[in-house]
Parts: C-alpha cells; structure tokens; sequence
C-alpha cells in the first residue's frame, strides 16, 4: 500500500488551515488564560458535543457527526 505523506512546517500556521481553525473554536471554551487541570470532564464532553454538532462550510455545511455517522467507510480498531 503506498501512501503519500505532508508535513507542515514549524511555525508555518498557514499550513495547517483546519486544524488552526479548530483550535481557534477550542479556544472559544477554553480560553488561552484558563488552567487545563481546572477543566472538568462535563466541560469537555460539553465543548465536543457542540463543536461536533456545528455546521461546517467545508463539510457542505453539514456538522461533522452527520459526515462520520453517514459514511460508508469501515472503521478497523
């Protein structure tokens, strides 16, 4: 099986447009001043719940639990 491999850049943010983005959306429930080993659980199963449920304009402004949940492809654990 040959598969391709890319690798960002450090310090190259503009390369790592989703995931950026992403962190930009954690940030909005966990601010950049708030101590992590203060977050609880229920806040975290929280700011997944809603960030999984939000619409995304990549995604055909479907959220990406529809996108996961509706795909075809199998999973291997």
């Amino acid at each position: 099986m040959d598969a391709d491999f890319y690798f960002a850049h450090p310090y190259a943010s503009w390369e790592r447009g989703t995931n950026e983005n992403t962190n930009g959306l954690i940030r909005q429930y966990f601010p950049k001043n708030r101590d992590f080993t203060t977050i609880t659980q229920q806040e975290i199963d929280t700011a997944m719940e809603r960030l999984n449920s939000r619409p995304r304009k990549r995604l055909g402004y479907q959220t990406p639990n529809q996108v996961f949940f509706r795909s075809s492809v199998a999973l291997h654990i």
